[in-house]
């Protein structure tokens, strides 16, 4: 399943067993990936926070799952 800007950082950070996907989003700025509050924010809204483009975000992380789907 693929990741849009819409979806909750709780979803988007449940979909990898590993850490790749919270080490993109502190990479891109969001620090704050294991707050709890952050957990219930769409990707859309943390990246408005947070002055990053969701759309971009979304490309990385989709790239990203589909490298650990095979």
């Amino acid at each position: 399943m693929a990741i849009t800007k819409d979806m909750l950082i709780g979803e988007i950070l449940s979909k990898d067993s590993g850490t790749g996907i919270a080490e993109i989003l502190m990479k891109s700025g969001m620090h704050c990936v294991g707050c709890p509050s952050a957990a219930r924010e769409s990707l859309e809204q943390a990246g408005g926070v947070h002055g990053m483009d969701p759309d971009k975000l979304v490309d990385e992380i989709n790239e990203y799952l589909k490298g650990i789907q095979g």
